[in-house]
């Protein structure tokens, strides 16, 4: 506590002063964590002072509070070439991130517990940095990580805003910055050391070397490529689920199940919303999982008996190999491959279909997804299609980030699909009858490929 308030006093963060007519003060608290390492040793013990930013009232106290955080695949992406292409990953991390964004806004806080000294009971504090818990404090910070990184000649992606580069000749640098925590990569091991010198001078950060533990992943790297996983988190569930001392299971859903809402609705749904949350992130690594996970999120508003048990049924999966993950190898071509499938009105209470679509770069799986459609499909082909029109859109992008990170795709993208109706709906401007209720941005696909940017083939169930 401390250190926290020696950290908030250096950067300046509030001043004491009386509290104006017509203004009210929002509270603070302070909240304490256990910071551990990968394999869940203690690391430090934290604590920080949060401000009651639920009391704030918006167009008075802030404006806007999105703020945007890399994406994940944005990261494969980049783990991807720099398995390929021999470059090392450094991590740093910001001590105090939220403190060093500027309030243009005018608040007053309580002042913090264990601060108030006799004779300055009446005063409160002025903020003039970001505090976190404020509603705008992701914001601010990023605004002024921004402004710094790009006075260092750093190019901010258009892709993924969480994404900077540098070009200098034949060195390049990327850094992609995900709330306070940064990677790093490049070609040129002087330029990522200039890079953490300049931000050593601007914050107050912490060189953790070379990557090893990102947003509880886990990371190994060797000659030969790249492996990510999420064992520590995957064991954790298991665990907190209880189901350590049970039997695995090979599929993480019931082949043919449709769950529906046909069973007695849950006690405390908290317990099912907590688990399926947990088992969302761990899609990250764990695209086997991803399917069973969409399909269980359908029901975190009423949960059932049938659905929590599907789901410890996922868990029971992953009790098989908790350290399975993905892995980047060295040798890649760079190609882009996408495959996509569609169930048609599998969706009992909707009679919706789901779309899946996998992308890879070359041999590494940078990029999946598993989403039920916004429409009823009226045919199989056309189920297919939008999916199509899903993954097309998804290579449109990935091309746009890879080439922020130095790697323009001149070849077509190979896209499979296994249906030949809507193989021949996106060749060409035929079938009318089948196809004039479909919405036009499902054409989208019909685009790409008269301009080249994508070759569709068929390719068998």
């Amino acid at each position: 506590m401390q250190s926290e308030l020696q950290a908030l006093r250096a950067n300046g963060t509030w001043s004491l002063t009386t509290l104006p007519p017509g203004k009210t003060p929002i509270g603070c608290r302070w909240v304490y964590k256990v910071k551990r390492h990968s394999d869940g040793s203690v690391e430090r013990y934290k604590a920080r002072l949060v401000a009651k930013g639920f009391t704030q009232l918006e167009g008075v106290d802030y404006q806007d509070t999105f703020s945007p955080t890399a994406k994940i695949i944005s990261v494969r992406c980049l783990l991807a070439l720099a398995a390929a292409r021999g470059w090392s990953l450094h991590q740093m991390d910001v001590n105090n991130a939220f403190l060093h964004g500027d309030l243009s806004e005018e608040i007053y806080m309580s002042p913090p517990p264990g601060l108030r000294r006799q004779g300055e009971e009446h005063l409160v504090c002025r903020l003039h940095k970001s505090l976190y818990g404020l509603k705008q404090a992701s914001r601010q910070w990023f605004a002024k990580f921004t402004e710094a990184i790009c006075s260092a000649g750093y190019i901010q992606s258009r892709a993924d805003y969480s994404l900077f580069t540098r070009t200098k000749g034949k060195s390049f640098t990327a850094l992609l910055i995900y709330v306070d925590d940064i990677l790093i990569t490049g070609n040129d091991s002087i330029s990522i050391a200039e890079t953490k010198t300049f931000l050593h001078s601007h914050f107050h950060l912490k060189d953790l070397g070379k990557l090893k533990y990102f947003l509880g992943i886990e990371f190994s790297a060797s000659k030969n490529g790249i492996f990510i996983s999420q064992r520590k988190y995957a064991l954790e569930i298991i665990k907190d689920a209880g189901l350590l001392g049970a039997a695995p299971i090979n599929t993480p859903m019931e082949r043919g199940l449709k769950l529906s809402d046909n069973s007695d609705l849950l006690k405390e749904p908290g317990q099912y919303r907590r688990l399926v949350g947990r088992l969302i992130y761990l899609t990250v690594s764990r695209p086997d999982i991803t399917y069973a996970v969409h399909v269980l999120s359908r029901f975190m508003h009423q949960p059932r008996r049938l659905h929590m048990d599907a789901a410890l049924r996922v868990v029971r999966y992953l009790k098989s190999a908790p350290g399975q993950g993905l892995f980047f190898p060295s040798n890649s071509d760079f190609r882009l491959r996408a495959y996509c499938d569609s169930d048609w009105a599998g969706c009992p209470l909707t009679r919706r279909s789901t779309s899946g679509y996998c992308v890879f770069l070359g041999s590494s799986l940078i990029s999946w997804r598993s989403k039920r459609q916004k429409t009823v499909s009226l045919s199989s082909a056309e189920a297919e299609y939008r999916a199509m029109t899903g993954a097309c859109c998804e290579l449109t992008w990935l091309r746009c980030l890879l080439k922020d990170l130095g790697f323009t795709h001149h070849e077509p993208a190979l896209f499979y699909c296994d249906n030949k109706v809507a193989l021949h709906i996106a060749a060409n401007p035929v079938f009318h009858e089948r196809t004039r209720h479909i919405e036009m941005d499902c054409h989208y696909v019909r685009d790409k490929i008269q301009d080249g940017s994508v070759i569709t083939r068929y390719v068998v169930s």
